[in-house]
């Protein structure tokens, strides 16, 4: 008896650790924005770490696939993916809108069948130009996908030069019209300076919607992404509004040169610190220091150590220690 009762309860340990790891959403349920912190429904940070795929243009178009997604979960054990639609330039999804279109489904219907979080990314740094075009695509991933706890949206990837009231106003009118057909699933806002003003944001944040919260970016090696930066960050989170780091990456702002590891591990415990969600530039396999994995690498997943760069290295390592 002693033995069926210790085999039972290793059972339900083990569905529970796969639960843990494999079907975060189930774990979780519907996030919210309570306060400055994004919470799921025990009112508890879920701290998501994940990975985004690159724009859906160049070399990053041929890992929107299920595979991929179904071996983030698998190996490196991700519990969010952001999927990073490439808006402009010439390829994306202005010019070419159903290709896009049918890539993000596949990864966001494929992250939903694993149940993990997928960030909705329209990733455009002149979204405020295309106003309409983000208002027909988030209406249409809205109604496709509302009511499925998985979803996140990110409205506007890395405003450069915008003002905060340029962006603030493009994002009421998207935030609009997601909340049409979307009632509860979170959505990010961008800030200006490639995401880093978040203070400024939150002097005069957007109200009258429930579960905003706010994109945050850094990258660690960046001689210019360090305390002052780290500082925006704790001001905003001070000022009352939640963080969402929905891109960061190991090297420099331009995705390559150094990889400081001593940099990298100072804001790896800020975001464990402030107990912050977060996704890591990126699925290429570009010869750049960003990349997590090496040029050639299969675009079915299966990876072999010997396919994942330094980087790639690092972040699986790292989900791996911190979703224990």
């Amino acid at each position: 008896m002693r033995l069926r009762v210790l085999i039972a309860t290793l059972l339900l340990f083990s569905l529970y650790i796969q639960a843990k790891t494999f079907r975060c959403v189930d774990l979780n349920g519907q996030l919210k924005v309570q306060g400055n912190q994004l919470v799921n429904n025990a009112g508890i940070p879920p701290q998501l770490r994940g990975i985004s795929l690159s724009w859906s243009i160049w070399e990053g178009k041929k890992y929107y696939n299920p595979e991929i997604v179904d071996w983030l979960v698998k190996d490196f054990k991700i519990t969010l993916l952001r999927a990073a639609m490439g808006v402009q330039p010439n390829g994306g999804y202005l010019q070419n809108h159903e290709m896009h279109l049918n890539l993000m489904v596949k990864v966001i219907d494929q992250a939903i069948k694993n149940g993990i979080y997928v960030l909705i990314d329209w990733h455009d740094h002149n979204a405020e130009q295309h106003l309409e075009a983000s208002k027909a695509f988030f209406s249409t991933m809205a109604k496709k996908y509302g009511g499925k706890p998985n979803i996140i949206y990110e409205i506007f990837n890395e405003p450069v030069h915008q003002s905060w009231p340029a962006v603030k106003s493009y994002s009421i009118e998207v935030i609009k019209a997601i909340r049409k057909y979307d009632s509860k699933n979170v959505i990010v806002i961008g800030s200006p300076s490639w995401d880093q003003d978040v203070d400024i944001a939150a002097l005069e944040p957007i109200t009258g919607f429930d579960n905003l919260a706010y994109s945050f970016h850094f990258y660690s090696s960046d001689p210019g992404h360090q305390e002052k930066l780290r500082a925006k960050g704790d001001l905003a989170l001070k000022r009352g509004i939640a963080l969402f780091v929905t891109e960061w990456g190991v090297a420099q702002s331009n995705g390559n040169g150094e990889y400081n590891y001593e940099k990298t591990t100072t804001w790896l415990n800020w975001l464990e610190q402030n107990r912050l969600s977060w996704a890591v530039w990126h699925i290429t396999d570009k010869n750049e220091t960003t990349a997590l994995i090496k040029p050639g690498t299969s675009a079915k997943g299966n990876w072999e150590s010997s396919d994942l760069t330094e980087c790639g290295t690092y972040i699986r390592e790292q989900i791996h220690r911190l979703n224990k």
